[in-house]
């Protein structure tokens, strides 16, 4: 099974229905010359200053791959070429209290700039190894 059958990602969602889970977010892990786009959340957002990749809340009716595509176009004005594979998930307490799934796609882009900002004050291509502060599991993610 493809990282993008209709099969694998119905049993992520059952998965995470089993565990549990209250809320679904889709990310994009973009790299580029062994580097990954990070982006950097407002001062006043949840977790104001974190680094993190391109993600966001998969909304009702919508599935986890359609919200990966549009949460990257809306972050960074990139356009997902390609998705590559699965690179897994890690959960995480949200700002309401709840449990939230993260689904993690590493993708291809159309082309890597310009990026364009609308919910995030700063963006940069890291080197796995020369990580701003990110969280723990995206640390992990990306290093792994």
């Amino acid at each position: 099974m493809t990282a993008t059958s209709p099969e694998f990602v119905s049993s992520l969602v059952a998965d995470a229905d089993a565990a549990g889970i209250t809320g679904f977010v889709a990310a994009a892990v973009i790299s580029h010359d062994g580097r990954v786009l990070l982006v950097r959340r407002n001062p006043d957002d949840y977790m104001g200053g974190m680094w993190e990749i391109p993600s966001g809340t998969v909304e009702d009716g919508e599935s986890i791959l359609d919200a990966m595509h549009r949460e990257t176009t809306e972050e960074t004005g990139l356009t997902v070429d390609e998705i590559t594979s699965y690179v897994g998930h890690f959960d995480y307490q949200n700002s309401r209290g709840g449990t939230t799934r993260q689904f993690n796609f590493a993708v291809t882009v159309e082309q890597i700039e310009p990026v364009v900002l609308t919910e995030h004050d700063a963006y940069q291509w890291a080197l796995p190894g020369e990580l701003p502060e990110v969280s723990d599991a995206v640390r992990r993610l990306i290093t792994a």
